[in-house]
Formats: structure tokens, sequence, C-alpha cells
């Protein structure tokens, strides 16, 4: 029982003396980790996460990204070419593609033999290479090879043209009417308004007021 009293009374004696050493050697380390500087960075962090703050970089940052486009003047928006005005802040091969009869082969033909680079805006050509355009769709035809025409062969002329703007919608309705005179079978479909290319009409197609099956009396 001694022997357990004295272990008793040195207990509090060690704990004491370990306790000032702990403290002191904890407590410097403490002080400057938790120092002026330290402290102010929180309190810039602290004053980084309000909203107002996130708000202003946000918008800081869209402006870097995207930085206001003034308006070029030296861009023309319209470009007319064959009676069709043509959008001047696409590329050449692209505007012209707006020009019925014109594709994107075709376009590209045509730019080659204006001697114009394909891929330039069409609004920041000079005057010279938009005349140059000019000239070579009017005189398309005769300078490409017959199966790049969009008309090989003519039924009244038997020439083979290619039909631009406006001359294609009154090719197609002159070879419509050409078919519905003649009396045959893709003119008669026409004129009665039903499928032209041998497409089944039970179940589509169909014209008229009826509607569903009549079944047959018995």
């Amino acid at each position: 029982m001694e022997t357990q009293d004295k272990a008793r009374d040195r207990a509090p004696e060690k704990a004491a003396e370990k306790a000032p050493e702990k403290v002191k050697e904890k407590a410097p380390v403490q002080a400057a980790e938790k120092g002026p500087e330290k402290v102010r960075e929180k309190a810039e962090k602290a004053g980084e996460r309000t909203p107002e703050k996130a708000r202003e970089k946000a918008k800081e940052k869209a402006a870097e990204k995207a930085p206001e486009k003034a308006p070029d003047k030296d861009i023309r928006y319209f470009v007319r070419i064959r009676n069709t005005d043509l959008d001047g802040t696409r590329s050449v091969q692209i505007a012209l593609t707006k020009i019925p009869g014109i594709g994107r082969i075709t376009s590209q033909a045509i730019s080659r033999l204006a001697k114009v680079n394909p891929l330039a805006t069409m609004g920041k050509l000079d005057d010279a290479g938009v005349e140059r355009l000019r000239q070579v769709v009017e005189n398309y035809g005769p300078q490409v090879p017959a199966w790049m025409l969009n008309r090989p062969a003519d039924p009244y002329t038997g020439e083979g043209k290619h039909l631009l703007s406006t001359d294609v919608l009154i090719g197609k309705e002159d070879d419509v009417n050409r078919m519905r005179k003649i009396r045959c079978y893709r003119g008669i479909r026409h004129e009665t308004g039903q499928k032209v290319r041998g497409q089944r009409t039970k179940s589509t197609g169909r014209t008229g007021t009826t509607v569903g099956v009549k079944r047959k009396k018995e």
C-alpha cells in the first residue's frame, strides 16, 4: 500500500515537470504559425470568396477571352452576282452556293477559273476579283467538261448547258409541261399529282377525300 501511495504522489510531480517543457516547445511553433502573415492570407482568401469579387473576376476573365471586335469597315456585306445577293462574310466557295445551280464542286471550279482563293472572304475581294467571278459565272458552261454540267443534253437543241439562278426553275417547269403534252406516263403522274418514280402508293401518297378502306358487301 505504501508503494502505491508513493507512486500516486510522484505522478503529479512528473506531470508538472514535463508539462511546462511541452508547452514551452509548442508555444513558439504555434505563435510562428499564427503570425501576422498567415492571418493576412486567410483574410485575403476570405475576401476573395465573396460573391461580389467572384463576379468581378469572372467578368475580367470573360473580357480577356472574348475581346470586343470592332465592325470591319473594309468588308462588303453583300456582293451581287447573277441577280443574287451573296453573303460577304462567308468564304468564296460557300457564298457562291447561294446561287441556284451552283454547288460546292462548281463553286470551287469557278473560283479556280477566276484565279481567286476559294477560302478568301467574299466581301474582302477587290473589284477586279469580283468582276472575274462574274465573268466566269456567266460563261461557265463552255469552260468545263460535259460531265460537270447540270443539263448535258438539252431536249430541244441537244447542246450541253449549265442552268443558273432563275433558268433552273424555268427549265424544270418546261420539262414537266413537255411531258404533259406528249402524254407520257411521267407527265400523267405529274398532272394527277401522284408519285412519279415508281414508289408504292398502297399506304402512302394517297390523294383525294377517301379515308380508310371500304369493305365489300357480302
